[in-house]
């Protein structure tokens, strides 16, 4: 027989950096949020080592420690933190119901999405096996490490464009590793590479391998013309050939763009359907970082706190 499903006021799909704030505004607000943290606890910083460019940590923070302190603090002001993963939704009526491992079903009049979004790889061994070792997928995030040093980077549209050129800043050389002989790279964007001394282009050029054992050393690339190939001593490998954000179960009932993210509205975590707001890198393409992550969990909180005191006023 079926449980009765379960209501609550706020329900929080994600556990990165917006879904944790998120729950401690809305935990503050007395609003008890539930929060189900997905396939992957804690998200994208899980997997990185050292983060250095969030405020409140002069000396740097592991990326899981980071996530268990946001943890802490939800759980502290009451946020009831589940493991599980949501499966299905139906944002036809209110309360919306949302679906838990294919068996539970919650019944919620506000449902926050903070399910980010995923790096792409390209899938080689040897890259999962160095991950925060010398491989990256967030030049922003982690090019501090590398500084005065050798580094490639793999990718032909604008972000690759704008990350190499934020490497070149920092890096004494950056290999660029582009698959064809052409980018898909606005025409800026090209020519900002193109002329800056520090990155060197190479075009019809595959990644074999990352070599090293405990970090990068280097890479073995391979022309995909001539068939040859060459090791690069570098340091530092970083992937930007794109994200995929988590946003599959949504498609349908929300807007969103050609790539998959959620179209909110501007200034605020709105989106087309009452009472279900979305933060975080599901709905942002463009910055990506922990701290602006953080910002719009606040800013769905304060949205679904004010939509909830509005249906309670009519």
């Amino acid at each position: 027989m079926n449980k009765e499903a379960e209501k609550v006021k706020v329900l929080i799909i994600g556990s990165g950096p917006a879904g944790y704030t998120a729950a401690i505004y809305a935990s503050r607000a007395g609003l008890n949020p539930l929060l189900y943290t997905g396939g992957q606890p804690g998200g994208q910083l899980t997997i990185t080592n050292d983060v250095e460019n969030y405020p409140g940590y002069p000396d740097g923070v592991m990326g899981p420690q980071m996530m268990e302190d946001f943890k802490k603090q939800a759980e502290r002001f009451g946020t009831d933190v589940r493991y599980g993963m949501v499966t299905a939704v139906d944002f036809s009526s209110r309360p919306h119901k949302v679906t838990v491992d294919d068996q539970s079903e919650i019944l919620a009049e506000t449902v926050i999405i903070s399910t980010g979004a995923s790096a792409k790889w390209l899938g080689l061994e040897s890259e999962n096996k160095l991950n925060g070792k010398g491989v990256s997928a967030c030049a922003v995030c982690d090019g501090f490490f590398f500084r005065n040093q050798h580094v490639a980077i793999v990718g032909a549209g604008d972000t690759a464009c704008e990350e190499a050129s934020y490497l070149a800043n920092i890096c004494e050389k950056v290999y660029m590793l582009v698959r064809r002989d052409e980018m898909r790279a606005s025409q800026i964007m090209q020519q900002r590479v193109k002329n800056n001394p520090k990155i060197e282009i190479l075009w019809n050029t595959e990644t074999e391998e990352i070599l090293g054992e405990e970090e990068v050393s280097g890479v073995r690339i391979k022309n995909t013309l001539s068939g040859e190939t060459q090791e690069l001593a570098v340091t530092g490998f970083f992937v930007a050939i794109g994200h995929q954000p988590n946003t599959q179960i949504f498609e349908g009932m929300l807007d969103m763009n050609e790539s998959g993210y959620i179209i909110t509205r501007p200034g605020s975590t709105k989106t087309n359907i009452e009472g279900v707001f979305a933060c975080g890198d599901a709905q942002d393409h463009v910055y990506r970082q922990a701290v602006t992550a953080a910002g719009t969990g606040c800013m769905s909180a304060l949205d679904a706190e004010r939509f909830l005191a509005e249906q309670e006023l009519s």
